[in-house]
């Protein structure tokens, strides 16, 4: 566990694995159920999205995050994905830029963010590391949540196939004129699936096939919240690094 989160934290100080840090949480964290959101009959599943983000401005709940691999030549072929990492946790977010993001399973670990600031908290190392949050929301897919921007600022979403019972919504990024491949994202595929107006499922695929699927179940959402619930204060003898 401490090897982990020691390699998490080395993902922190470095610009390029922050962002896939936000990919995975923040899409992560667009899979959710809402009783108290209403979608008339046949609209697309993109629309359904679109509608959802504007809609929700709280939420919290629970999530199970896997990470899955096609098998491997010397494997039965007829299993389809293996499952090679599994998290699970609760989670909180508000409108724009504040969420929680609390590891419960196999290990404990908490991602804080209050709109200024990114807190990373490691039971086991008894450490806490600060670094500012930045730009990092703003053009990535973490503006599902946590911007206040349209979808269709930083996406163009394509409607795909009914599967699982789901209809699937591919988010396909805007070129971005700054970065070497049109766009800085480290996932050749995104995908959330949407089941009788609400996201269900999500997907995301790399350059080499890996799958990472995010669920999320147990759902409230347009909760209030209190005015300290994104704060964080490290426990008294806790170590504590501060990022730039």
């Amino acid at each position: 566990m401490a090897v982990i989160a020691k390699s998490f934290i080395v993902l922190l100080n470095k610009a390029i694995p922050l962002r896939r840090f936000f990919l995975v949480l923040a899409l992560g964290l667009t899979v959710l159920l809402s009783p108290n959101l209403v979608f008339a009959d046949g609209e697309s599943g993109a629309e359904q999205l679109r509608q959802f983000v504007r809609n929700s401005k709280t939420a919290e709940g629970e999530f199970v995050q896997q990470q899955l691999r096609a098998p491997k030549a010397n494997e039965p072929q007829d299993k389809g994905l293996k499952v090679i990492r599994q998290t699970q946790g609760r989670f909180v977010f508000q409108r724009p830029g504040r969420f929680i993001w609390d590891t419960q399973k196999p290990y404990e670990q908490k991602l804080i963010a209050d709109g200024k600031q990114l807190v990373l908290w490691d039971k086991d190392l008894n450490q806490a590391t600060f670094r500012p949050a930045g730009q990092a929301l703003a053009a990535t897919p973490a503006a599902i949540l946590f911007g206040e921007t349209s979808l269709d600022q930083h996406f163009d979403l394509v409607e795909g196939e009914d599967r699982l019972g789901m209809q699937w919504v591919a988010l396909v990024p805007k070129k971005n004129p700054n970065a070497k491949n049109g766009n800085d994202l480290p996932y050749t595929k995104i995908s959330v699936g949407m089941a009788n107006g609400l996201p269900k499922a999500l997907e995301l695929i790399d350059g080499l096939g890996s799958v990472v699927l995010v669920t999320l179940d147990k759902i409230q959402l347009n909760i209030n919240l209190p005015a300290n619930r994104f704060t964080f204060v490290p426990p008294v003898g806790a170590e504590v690094l501060r990022l730039n």
